[in-house]
């Protein structure tokens, strides 16, 4: 072989099934329980999309008017369909159908940002596509041409959907300002203002953790001494990005949990602790 040349590529094959790897007949050499994280991931993710979709199916139970309790799941509220008291944004819509979520104008959005996040990428991946299950483990297909074709081209799209989900964050914060709210119309803090708040506040730290807030906030700086002000924030995003991954499934909780809440309140199986009438 000539000095500085590179050997043929092989002609067919992929990953470990190219003709110039190893040939190991097993399919992976990890002895640990690889199979506990994705089992446990699809174990978590379809129990919280099974809890969504029977919540917004339902939607008999999303609203505490003494309170102004909204569940994130049907904010915004702007179909004839919800509670008046409900509509902060008006009525957009005419009366829905059963089984069509009041706020499906932001489910599809908030939805689209978290497919397209990168960790829940890897989340998803591995669990449900075992592309590859884990590190070290051979995935049983025969091809993979990345995000490069339809449909995973579409997670390029990540960064756009960023921008909704600010956006829905501020529709958030703008309902935990309203659960600030008391039976008799004045000022008023209760449990559900709290899980509401906390919420809110993790959601925001989830959504500023994303990888794209921190390139648009530090991206394509090329002397961080020239801009101050944004190297900071960079700095704190990164802070934050480094804990995307625990903040990707808190949310998932606290979300479960404030709908869970606001419809026991709703329902009248709980009455809402207040501390401040």
């Amino acid at each position: 072989m000539a000095t500085g040349t590179l050997p043929p590529r092989p002609s067919s094959g992929t990953g470990t099934r190219s003709p110039g790897r190893a040939q190991i007949a097993a399919r992976t050499l990890r002895t640990d329980s690889w199979r506990k994280a994705p089992t446990l991931t699809v174990v978590l993710l379809s129990g919280w999309v099974l809890y969504a979709v029977i919540s917004t199916a339902t939607q008999s139970a999303y609203f505490v008017k003494d309170y102004h309790y909204l569940s994130p799941f049907s904010s915004p509220c702007v179909t004839a369909s919800c509670d008046p008291a409900a509509r902060d944004f008006g009525a957009w819509f005419g009366h829905f159908p059963p089984l069509l979520p009041f706020a499906i104008v932001v489910l599809p959005l908030l939805l689209s940002f978290r497919l397209t996040c990168y960790y829940y990428r890897k989340a998803y991946y591995r669990a449900f596509w075992q592309s590859p299950p884990a590190c070290a483990v051979a995935e049983p297909h025969g091809r993979y041409s990345g995000e490069t074709r339809w449909p995973l081209i579409l997670q390029n799209s990540h960064r756009y959907f960023f921008y909704a989900a600010v956006l829905i964050s501020v529709i958030n914060t703008y309902d935990a300002i309203l659960a600030f709210h008391g039976r008799d119309g004045g000022f008023g803090i209760g449990l559900g203002t709290v899980i509401m708040l906390v919420n809110v506040v993790l959601l925001w730290a989830y959504t500023l953790s994303c990888h794209s807030c921190r390139h648009i906030t530090g991206g394509r700086l090329r002397h961080f001494s020239k801009h101050p002000v944004r190297y900071w924030v960079w700095t704190q995003v990164s802070k934050l990005n480094a804990r995307h991954m625990q903040l990707a499934w808190t949310t998932l909780g606290t979300l479960m949990f404030t709908d869970a809440y606001i419809a026991l309140v709703s329902a009248g199986v709980l009455g809402d602790l207040r501390f401040f009438h």
